[in-house]
């Protein structure tokens, strides 16, 4: 291309086709696995080891060797008390396309490899796969794993037993008996999992190797005539920051959203951050916006409590209208942002004009969003068709 440019004296531009993107961008994972399930006597999980081998194709990406280590090693406890668990991960070069963070990033391979050896067990003991799950769950929390995480909170029976009445499972030796009468095979799937999303606290990263803060910030600057630009470090390419975003402010202080704007992109305009990836935008990038909103409402409360002559302790805000608790008096939300930048009846001795402030976030943990499926399939021994009869999910 570069010499096409050349040659011709103009920039030239060539995009790939579909098929040849799929070819040549980077890959999601290529892992041989191998994985071992030690229960006791009575069937409490023990111990869990698991082997990889883990393609990075020719040269390392970003996340390359992120992603069948610490990405895919800290989730290998999945939603389970196990109280010993060794990861074991061989990484080499070899003549393929490089592998990155995509879809999933180790979480897959994680929750693939365990929910297997697990429904594996069931069978080899004879024991129902859903009462070996439910047997083993963590119940109490917050729960160490024994591979560096922490899970704050999670009701695992509970998930299950959503998804035992949303697919009907207690129909399933029913239905099964209905496909065998006309020569059909039924069979019945569950699988849980768990994910760290909101990938941020800087001191977790920071002790599995990566080399930055992940924290993340927001902006909010309000203006005079009470609409809110929000300048964000996420930057958004599809995740719908637009939409979100603006819902929380706009919520928080009771105005419309159509007034919130939201600034993001620009590095000469909007705070440092950490980008987007990781599920972190609303829970990490989000939060510091909260903050940021916080810090306006309550400089905005102390301005209206002027106005209001009242102490701002008294001070609500509901619906874009601040109102002295107990009281009918109250003051609109653009009579106060005005108020902010035309500064004639204010207490410039307690607080300064305007209304803007920046905040920035670093969670002390990640989120840990968790859930189960449930699939149910019928297939025809003589053509070999598989039918998906039945999928729910619960959450």
């Amino acid at each position: 291309i570069c010499d096409f440019a050349a040659g011709l004296h103009r920039p030239v531009k060539w995009t790939a086709s579909r098929s040849e993107a799929f070819m040549s961008d980077a890959h999601g994972r290529d892992h041989v696995t191998t994985i071992e399930l030690a229960l006791d006597g009575e069937n409490n999980f023990i111990g869990l080891r698991t082997n990889t081998h883990a393609n990075m194709g020719a040269y390392l990406s970003t996340f390359s060797s992120s992603v069948p280590t610490w990405l895919h090693g800290t989730l290998m406890a999945g939603n389970y008390k196990t109280p010993m668990i060794q990861v074991n991960v061989k990484a080499m070069f070899t003549n393929t396309v490089p592998v990155d963070a995509y879809r999933g990033a180790g979480r897959p391979e994680a929750t693939f490899q365990l929910e297997r050896v697990i429904d594996k067990a069931a069978r080899e003991l004879g024991v129902d796969p859903i009462a070996l799950r439910r047997q083993n769950f963590i119940t109490e929390f917050p729960y160490d794993t024994p591979v560096a995480l922490t899970y704050d909170t999670g009701d695992y029976n509970g998930t299950m037993d959503k998804l035992e009445a949303a697919a009907d499972i207690a129909g399933f030796a029913a239905r099964k008996a209905e496909s065998e009468a006309n020569g059909k095979l039924r069979g019945l799937g569950v699988n849980c999992y768990i994910e760290a999303c909101g990938i941020a606290p800087s001191n977790i990263v920071g002790m599995l190797g990566a080399r930055a803060g992940l924290y993340d910030a927001a902006t909010v600057r309000v203006n005079a005539t009470g609409s809110i630009s929000v300048m964000v470090g996420a930057h958004s390419h599809g995740q719908g920051h637009e939409t979100a975003f603006p819902q929380v402010v706009a919520e928080m202080i009771g105005i419309d959203e159509s007034q919130v704007e939201i600034v993001h992109g620009d590095t000469s305009k909007i705070p440092f951050g950490m980008g987007t990836y990781g599920s972190r935008s609303l829970a990490v990038c989000g939060s510091a916006m909260v903050r940021a909103t916080e810090k306006i409402i309550n400089k905005a409360k102390k301005i209206a409590a002027h106005l209001l002559e009242a102490s701002d302790a008294d001070i609500e805000l509901k619906d874009g209208q601040f109102t002295v608790a107990g009281t009918d008096k109250s003051v609109a939300w653009g009579d106060v942002t005005l108020t902010a930048y035309v500064p004639h009846n204010f207490p410039l001795e307690d607080i300064e004009p305007g209304l803007e402030e920046t905040a920035f976030y670093d969670p002390a943990n990640f989120t840990y969003p968790a859930g189960a499926y449930a699939c149910e399939v019928e297939v025809d021994p003589e053509t070999g068709k598989v039918s998906i009869e039945r999928f729910a999910a619960a959450g």
